[in-house]
């Protein structure tokens, strides 16, 4: 499909945005509505992409989304995949809230998704014996993206994206930095910042745990800020001796201690830690 299509595939499709509450009962789409499910369909057209690339002989996929909320995103991508490839989808929704978990729940029962397990927890905390095929993430606020990325190394995932939200961890870090003061003392400037780094740390740690990583724009700028995807792909020769030089040298210069080493224990090496 081509850009724009599945947006326009979405919003043709009144009962599953009136399940998802993106769409009133007489058939109103809002500016709310219409912006979430313009950013939903955005991100689904860049893991389609990915999916048909890199998972296109497998014919049963296993997708996890963490720090879910309602799970528009697992919800949508899981009918695409059924209704466009054919594909046999196992999505497992995890988040903190479990009011938010029920609501998945009743979703996914509304429209008779019966291979949806919606789970009230935090993502380190999730357990699988299984490898799981694709992690997405959409909009985790702050470290939770970073649970996210962590989680999807650890359960082996062959592809992890993850569009982050707020980056508050490392910008209280920034003004600290050797020669960053004439910088970080304006606010706007640190903000940006911030952003850039977590996301350039973030892709580091990723080809520090054998990932290739790209990023993509899942939407306009004018449409959301936060349309940043990172992409990795699980690489066949795995985590190498030397690939956390990146993630050092970005650590190392700016002075700052991300939390995604702490949840994902191992990849980069301790002499330098």
């Amino acid at each position: 499909m081509q850009n724009g299509d599945i947006l326009r595939r979405l919003r043709a499709d009144a009962e599953l945005l009136k399940t998802l509450e993106l769409m009133g009962p007489h058939g109103q789409l809002d500016s709310r509505g219409d912006k979430k499910l313009r950013e939903v369909a955005g991100f689904c057209e860049v893991i389609l992409r990915y999916v048909r690339s890199f998972l296109a002989k497998k014919n049963r996929l296993r997708i996890a989304d963490f720090a879910c909320g309602k799970s528009y995103l697992g919800i949508v991508l899981l009918k695409l995949l059924e209704e466009l490839d054919g594909k046999q989808v196992d999505l497992v929704a995890v988040d903190t809230n479990e009011q938010l978990i029920e609501k998945c729940r009743n979703i996914a029962f509304a429209l008779g998704l019966k291979r949806v397990r919606c789970v009230a927890g935090r993502t380190l905390e999730f357990e699988s014996e299984e490898e799981f095929d694709l992690v997405v993430s959409l909009h985790a606020c702050d470290s939770a993206t970073d649970e996210a990325i962590a989680k999807g190394i650890q359960l082996g995932a062959a592809l992890i994206l993850a569009v982050p939200c707020c980056q508050n961890q490392i910008r209280g870090q920034i003004k600290n930095g050797p020669g960053l003061r004439p910088m970080a003392e304006f606010g706007l400037i640190r903000y940006r910042l911030a952003n850039m780094l977590t996301d350039a740390l973030r892709a580091q740690f990723l080809k520090s745990a054998g990932y290739y990583v790209e990023m993509q724009e899942i939407a306009s700028p004018r449409l959301t800020p936060k349309n940043l995807c990172i992409c990795a792909r699980r690489t066949r020769r795995g985590k190498r001796p030397g690939a956390d030089v990146g993630y050092k040298a970005l650590k190392s210069f700016f002075g700052v201690q991300p939390r995604i080493e702490k949840y994902c224990p191992g990849i980069i090496t301790e002499e330098e830690l």
